[in-house]
């Protein structure tokens, strides 16, 4: 069996396209932010237990699934790993740094995906942007500070980092599986790193 891949390609480039067009949600319109007790100032990462259902759209599936473990499995005592998660504004703000976004969006405007050599070429380039291009200093701030608090006594945490999408199953195509999962990371630069 081989996937049908020119097909995958074309919902991919729809859904970056789609994405980088969207622009951040307000967080004074957002429905976790109305029922929230945080803050009305943008935050890059919230802490698990402050997560519930009605956050996907701001921290994607898995990590408001895991707010919603804490805050419901611990009165049985089952025990679920604290943490933070960084949010959909964070992402968005770093596509809007350094103007990554536009260059990306210039690159992919043109781009035939029926031209795998092209597709590449462009991937790879794409993909070096984003490693080259520096968080945000309040987003770098908050990944680290999100970190030690984790560290107890001094000692440094391990951690995994791990993806959480706010659209990773669409009707039209799935993208479990495409995010790299770090596990052991210890130090908030490393954190920040892997991130």
């Amino acid at each position: 069996v081989t996937p049908v891949w020119s097909e995958t390609k074309k919902t991919v480039l729809r859904f970056i396209r789609a994405l980088l067009s969207r622009p951040p949600v307000p967080r004074s319109l957002s429905p976790a932010h109305c029922r929230s007790k945080r803050p009305a100032l943008t935050r890059y990462t919230i802490p698990f237990a402050e997560l519930g259902r009605h956050d996907v759209a701001v921290v994607g599936g898995k990590n408001s699934s895991l707010g919603e473990m804490i805050a419901n499995l611990a009165s049985l005592g089952v025990t679920v790993p604290g943490g933070f998660a960084t949010t959909a504004d964070a992402y968005r703000e770093f596509l809007a740094h350094d103007g990554l976004a536009e260059r990306i969006r210039v690159e992919l405007a043109t781009l035939d995906v029926d031209d795998v050599t092209r597709l590449a070429a462009t991937g790879a380039r794409i993909r070096n942007w984003i490693l080259a291009t520096p968080f945000p200093a309040q987003l770098q701030q908050e990944i680290v500070a999100g970190y030690d608090a984790m560290c107890e006594d001094g000692v440094a945490a391990s951690v995994a980092v791990r993806s959480s999408a706010t659209a990773e199953d669409l009707p039209e195509a799935s993208f479990a599986g495409q995010q790299e999962t770090l596990l052991n990371v210890r130090g908030g630069d490393h954190v920040v790193q892997a991130v």
